[in-house]
């Protein structure tokens, strides 16, 4: 992969830091949840969030 420029680091880190930022919010609202199948829902969502921050982080290290 091709070296990023300073604006596509940028982006990316704003990216990853979206990430951080929602999946931190869907864990404390599943934390929160009463109803299971909305529980599990947000389980998900913020492990999909993990998910993609992780894939956004792989970037860096190529």
């Amino acid at each position: 992969m091709a070296d990023l420029n300073q604006m596509e680091l940028q982006n990316l880190r704003h990216l990853i830091g979206a990430h951080e930022t929602a999946y931190q919010k869907l864990n404390t609202f599943s934390s929160q949840a009463v109803d299971p199948q909305i529980k599990q829902l947000f389980t998900k969502s913020a492990q999909d969030a993990l998910n993609t921050k992780q894939k956004l982080m792989s970037f860096l290290d190529n």
